[in-house]
């Protein structure tokens, strides 16, 4: 017993040793906030004042040393975050984590991000690259000046490289995926794949827009497309062996759009509505993890057209860039929201029979160029592979009926980054942010912008969208003939506006925004269902003035008025059903309260009761496509409404599942779906709300490698979350609004801005989620930092 109490002693003793030495560890990669610090690279003093919650306010004496600043603070508060957003554009994750990452390092090896970044850097102007050489000396400086290198790295036993101008151009690249379907443009080729096996007309139809929730801002809705007649198609005389949905393929084709990364809104109102200024809302939505994407911080220096004032930026930065993203100079207010544009296209490679090492191009054979990639793997061998590039981009697929498919994308284009968004940060005027709009170097965005003078406006941010002629954009083609696919770019006289409305009212929600030469110009890249667009748009018109806090409220509206017919007709199906088990839905669904509540059962029910409709209605048609391609999924998660709810409603037997005698069978099948679903979770139902389901998981990435007692430290609480899909709170478990601003330029004294999780990421930061608790409330925070808490001064060395 003695010989065991001192094992258990020296084990004791053992644990507090390594909790202590971890602390000490965790403690020492935190950044210097008090203090003087001598640098090199600064040309003066430069101030870095704190609030509690860790809000820098830079103060330098111009845009270089602030430049140099913000990436001071990036390196010591940010560096893992950077590493990983430079290593995924790249393709050299699996380098530093091992070989879960090789599978997105494949996948965007392929673009060869890395040699483009060379190509970019030698477009920027010399202005440009001063700011960038200041960033990312000060990025290493930052990160050169903690005393133990961040945490993430002692977790991986690695060291951090230090930064370069090309990674903060990566940096971009890397939202281009996280904008553009991961760079591979699924949608495209899916839509292919359903022409291969079932009729246009039929396709056109299942694939349609809803016309009844389009909500644009140009233009009306969009014809309904006819429900096709059996002549067109008859599952009663093609019958297709079905795949259980509830465990096979179906379930995984049908994916519902909580994983399409889709939900951002930017909205404004004219000053007609507000007394002054005008009144912009932004609450762009994209994975949420520890840390947030976004860094918050107010910059400040002299004006370089009037020194004896000064540029006063409000909002948040981007950790590897030196730009204001979004937020407020009192004069323009600015946010942005995915246009949802037709940015890819694949194109079919016409090979050489005689030499399978050429292909056709509009000027004849062409031979391609092969590319021999490397990519390390930590713990295990490299991995070498092979990319072949065309003049339009590389080959990433195959077409249906063999055909290689090269992949064109907008952001291979090295005029397509810059850093032309820094322009913002002086424009005055919507006219003036809106004529830099096309000569922006980021992934086509939605601009919605609003001055101090009361105007509003709307264009597409980005520096490089294609002119498309004599090719179907929505599937690949051949572009070897002349004068076929992209035949140039847009000039900044054709980037479509919008400015100044009759009613004063702007609203973006990655709907379709515009029609015909403008809907043309920017195509359709798999436009959101707008019934979030629509129900921002009627909540706008609603009211005839606003603040801050109203723009708030509608960014918290998670009313379900999208499913309002589908609980509707949820309730005639429990009405006419004796079946038991449906009996105990009835009482939850007839009190649902119509909203997404973290509280209600009712809401859970009906979403699960259209997705089970949807998937069955869906699933002999997907089948045919899952048959032959195992990767098959449906184009657009949102796609299929207008098609699913026609045939529910108009009942066609030709396009009803052969299982079912008729569709009120479907129906109730789906129901019963639903319930032993829920059956078959512990508890009663009574239980099984909203919030029990859509849970925060807003997590450190490394923290899946840490024992679960440890990791929720790192780790933001795991509490239910109000809001979904097609109303203005979108949010789930790992996606949601990445910050909500509400702001008007010149009264940023009372603007809004929330974020979903703190300033660091490392748990032992006085400022360690702080806003998380009000973010999930919806709570208004301030848009300016608080009293300073903490100064650090950057003094240049001499």
């Amino acid at each position: 017993m003695r010989w065991l109490r001192r094992i258990i002693v020296a084990l004791i003793v053992i644990i507090v040793i390594v909790l202590a030495i971890g602390w000490r560890l965790l403690a020492g990669s935190r950044p210097q906030a008090n203090g003087t610090v001598a640098v090199q690279g600064i040309s003066a003093p430069v101030t870095i004042a704190r609030d509690g919650d860790g809000i820098p306010t830079i103060t330098a004496r111009n845009r270089r040393d602030l430049a140099w600043a913000l990436g001071f603070v990036h390196g010591q508060e940010r560096f893992f975050q950077m590493d990983l957003q430079r290593r995924v554009a790249a393709g050299e994750l699996a380098a530093l984590v091992g070989p879960k990452a090789l599978p997105v390092d494949e996948n965007h090896r392929q673009h060869r991000f890395r040699a483009l970044a060379q190509r970019e850097l030698a477009l920027m102007t010399p202005r440009q690259r001063k700011f960038m050489d200041a960033y990312t000396a000060g990025v290493n400086a930052g990160l050169a000046h903690l005393s133990v290198r961040p945490w993430e790295y002692l977790l991986l036993g690695e060291k951090p490289k230090p930064w370069t101008d090309a990674d903060t151009l990566l940096t971009i690249d890397a939202m281009s995926f996280d904008l553009n379907q991961d760079g591979d443009d699924r949608r495209d080729l899916n839509i292919a794949r359903l022409r291969a096996v079932l009729p246009r007309p039929l396709v056109d139809f299942l694939l349609a827009p809803s016309p009844r929730w389009e909500a644009p801002m140009q233009g009306g809705s969009t014809s309904a497309v006819p429900l096709p007649d059996a002549s067109v198609f008859d599952l009663r005389k093609a019958p297709v062996q079905q795949v259980a949905l509830a465990q096979g393929a179906h379930a995984v084709a049908l994916t519902d759009a909580a994983d399409t990364g889709i939900g951002s809104n930017g909205f404004a109102v004219g000053g007609k509505l507000t007394g002054g200024a005008a009144l912009l809302a932004n609450d762009p939505h994209l994975s949420l993890r520890v840390p947030n994407i976004w860094y918050r911080a107010q910059l400040r220096y002299p004006d370089p057209a009037d020194p004896s004032k000064m540029i006063d930026l409000n909002g948040v930065t981007l950790p590897g860039a030196p730009a204001m993203v979004i937020g407020s100079n009192g004069h323009i207010a600015w946010g942005f929201t995915n246009s949802e544009g037709d940015w890819m296209d694949w194109v079919r490679v016409i090979e050489n029979p005689a030499n399978p090492s050429q292909y056709k191009t509009p000027d004849g054979w062409t031979t391609l160029v092969k590319h021999d990639e490397t990519i390390h793997v930590k713990g295990a061998p490299a991995v070498h592979m092979v990319v072949k590039d065309t003049i339009w981009g590389p080959i990433m697929a195959k077409a249906p009926d063999g055909t290689p498919l090269a992949l064109a994308w907008t952001a291979q284009d090295p005029r397509a980054v810059n850093l032309n968004l820094m322009k913002l940060e002086t424009a005055t005027t919507v006219d003036q942010a809106l004529a830099l709009a096309p000569t922006i170097g980021i992934p086509p965005q939605n601009l919605v912008v609003a001055d101090n003078a009361g105007n509003i406006g709307w264009s597409i941010a980005g520096s490089v969208i294609p002119i498309r002629a004599g090719i179907d954009a929505s599937v690949p083609s051949d572009w070897s003939k002349p004068g076929t696919g992209w035949v140039g770019y847009a000039t900044p006289a054709q980037d479509p506006r919008i400015v100044d409305p009759a009613d004063a009212r702007i609203w973006t929600a990655n709907q379709r925004i515009v029609s015909g030469d403008a809907l043309a110009l920017i195509g359709d890249g798999g436009y959101d269902l707008g019934a979030r667009a629509q129900q921002i748009r009627d909540d706008l018109a609603a009211h005839d003035h606003f603040i801050p806090r109203d723009m708030l409220d509608i960014q918290l509206d998670n009313r379900a008025l999208f499913l309002a017919r589908w609980q509707k007709l949820l309730l005639s199906v429990l009405a006419a059903s004796h079946n038991t088990r449906l009996a105990s839905l009835k009482p939850f669904v007839a009190n649902w309260q119509a909203r997404a509540a973290t509280d209600s059962v009712g809401y859970r029910i009906v979403r699960m009761f259209r997705e089970r409709v949807r998937e069955n209605a869906l699933a002999p048609f997907s089948a045919r496509a899952t048959a032959k391609w195992k990767d098959f999924t449906w184009p657009d998660p949102q796609a299929g409404e207008y098609a699913v709810w026609t045939m529910v409603t108009q009942k066609p037997a030709w396009l009803l599942d052969p299982q079912y005698g008729n569709w009120d069978a479907l129906l109730t099948d789906s129901a019963e779906q639903v319930a032993d679903e829920l059956a078959k979770l512990p508890g009663p139902l009574a239980d099984k709300t909203w919030g029990r389901y859509n849970t925060a998981r807003i997590d450190n990435p490394l923290s899946v490698a840490l024992p679960g007692f440890i990791a929720r430290f790192f780790d933001m609480p795991h509490v239910g979350l109000p809001g979904d899909n097609n109303m203005p709170r979108v949010l789930h478990p790992a996606f949601g609004a990445s910050m909500r601003m509400d702001v008007q330029p010149g009264n940023e004294a009372h603007a809004i801005l929330e974020m979903p999780s703190g300033q660091s990421d490392n748990p032992l930061s006085p400022w360690f989620g702080k806003g998380f608790k009000a973010w999930v409330q919806g709570k208004p925070t301030p848009l300016l930092p608080g009293p300073a808490k903490y100064k650090l001064t950057l003094q240049p060395a001499h």
